[in-house]
């Protein structure tokens, strides 16, 4: 049986992140997530900026469409929001 050396990571990564989403409006949080990490998308943005090509949560790696660029995404489940955008 072959083990995700990442998998704890990830787990307690998506713990951490979801923690940190308030009871606040959708506003509130994409503002929250904008001063901590820029550049944020909603799921229809996210859709129109790149290519997903796979989901490994809080993770996401996608083609930017804009420049072809590879990289990866964070994300938390709800509000659904991606962010922290980095290249490969």
């Amino acid at each position: 049986m072959n083990t995700d050396p990442t998998e704890e990571i990830r787990r307690r990564e998506l713990v951490e992140i979801n923690q940190k989403v308030q009871a606040d409006s959708e506003d509130q949080e994409r503002r929250r997530l904008e001063q901590e990490h820029g550049k944020v998308w909603d799921p229809q943005e996210l859709a129109d900026d790149f290519e997903v090509l796979g989901f490994l949560a809080p993770y996401v790696v996608a083609v930017r469409k804009s420049d072809k660029k590879k990289g990866s995404l964070q994300f938390q489940h709800h509000p659904r929001f991606y962010f922290a955008w980095k290249e490969d």
